[in-house]
């Protein structure tokens, strides 16, 4: 099936796929032996932000140093911008996960991305129209909301978690549980996070000139990802470096004792693997057509998905009472839910859509009839 002709149920699938990439990214930390936070962070960022993305842009883009080298500067500087945005929420996104767990951190931290990651891009850049421009996009706007509806209830059954189990179960899931201090980093970090979308959707010129040049449609905004990633990246290098000397970790890196290959490849595949959700939402845009936007909301739903299975396969709802599964539950069923009422939108856009690619389809054979009558 080819991607390069819109279609939304193939779209949603990629977008999907992204989805259960970052609910799963951080499994492979676990594997991580006698290495502080900000050691393993560092290969992290290396191989998900740097090394992955560029290798992946140079075997698809053609012409990539002519996209990067001749890209306006200020397209480059928003980019990157948003991009070292996205990198301090980003700092912050492991330890919400520490604090909070797989399950209860994602869905609380994507959730917010999901939000102001979907909805704000239209705004700033004067395309607000677009989220109610018919029934369709309507429909997708209401799935975004009951999305959020979802996200709230995994949240209250976070809140119920933390009320109903003591100090020692809470550590026996999540070793350094703490809802309070999870919930101040999972604010900042799912906001913050957000840049990344806003960055993924400002290199329209990028992408333009990736396709003139030979790329498939799929790839196109593969020249946007290395930039919006480089940007994180310096953030994320800067950071570890400076706690490795606060905190008298250089030594980690050498360090007696530990695994250090075995650190950097589990390290390293866990960035891989989170690059992998923005990968997704890129090469799933151009089968959404105008509904493209809605991907990050799809992505970041997904995750949140996939990460509550995950925290409930790890233990980590082990011994909470029924009005916390409840809430759990209702709170992945409307999640369900959500997925379908934006699945129905796609729908009725196509739908809508049809008499108009009817008519400039037959506009289009009939001069073609004109055509082959003045040249026979």
């Amino acid at each position: 099936m080819m991607l390069d002709a819109t279609n939304p149920a193939v779209g949603m699938l990629i977008f999907t796929c992204g989805g259960l990439a970052g609910a799963v990214f951080a499994l492979p930390f676990k594997r991580v032996k006698a290495w502080a936070y900000e050691s393993y962070w560092l290969f992290y960022a290396i191989f998900g932000l740097v090394i992955f993305p560029w290798v992946l842009a140079v075997l698809t883009v053609p012409n990539l140093k002519e996209v990067l080298t001749q890209a306006p500067a200020g397209v480059l500087a928003r980019c990157f911008g948003f991009g070292a945005l996205w990198g301090l929420g980003g700092l912050t996104w492991g330890l919400m996960i520490r604090y909070l767990g797989i399950g209860l951190g994602l869905a609380i931290g994507c959730g917010l991305c999901s939000a102001t990651g979907t909805l704000i891009p239209p705004i700033v850049t004067g395309e607000a129209a677009d989220l109610v421009k018919d029934t369709g996009a309507v429909v997708v706007l209401l799935g975004v909301v009951v999305s959020l509806v979802g996200i709230a209830l995994v949240g209250l059954a976070g809140k119920s978690k933390e009320a109903e189990l003591s100090d020692e179960q809470k550590r026996q899931a999540v070793a350094e549980f703490d809802f309070k201090k999870g919930m101040l980093v999972a604010l900042f970090s799912g906001i913050a996070s957000a840049g990344m979308n806003f960055g993924l959707q400002s290199g329209d010129v990028l992408q333009e000139a990736a396709v003139r040049g030979g790329t498939l449609s799929k790839w196109q905004g593969i020249p946007v990802l290395v930039v919006v990633l480089l940007g994180g990246f310096m953030v994320n290098v800067v950071w570890c470096l400076q706690q490795n000397m606060k905190n008298k970790t250089l030594g980690d890196y050498t360090k007696s004792g530990a695994p250090v290959v075995s650190n950097i490849f589990f390290a390293g595949l866990a960035g891989v693997i989170w690059a992998m959700q923005f990968v997704c939402q890129k090469m799933g845009e151009p089968a959404m057509g105008d509904l493209a936007y809605v991907g990050f909301a799809i992505v970041m739903g997904s995750a949140i998905f996939f990460s509550s299975l995950v925290g409930v396969l790890l233990g980590e709802w082990k011994g909470v009472g029924a009005r916390t599964k409840t809430l759990l539950g209702l709170g992945i069923v409307t999640l369900l839910v959500s997925f379908s009422v934006m699945s129905y939108g796609y729908k009725l856009t196509e739908q809508a859509k049809l008499p108009e690619v009817q008519a400039e389809r037959a506009v289009q054979d009939a001069l073609n009839a004109v055509q082959r009558m003045q040249n026979p």
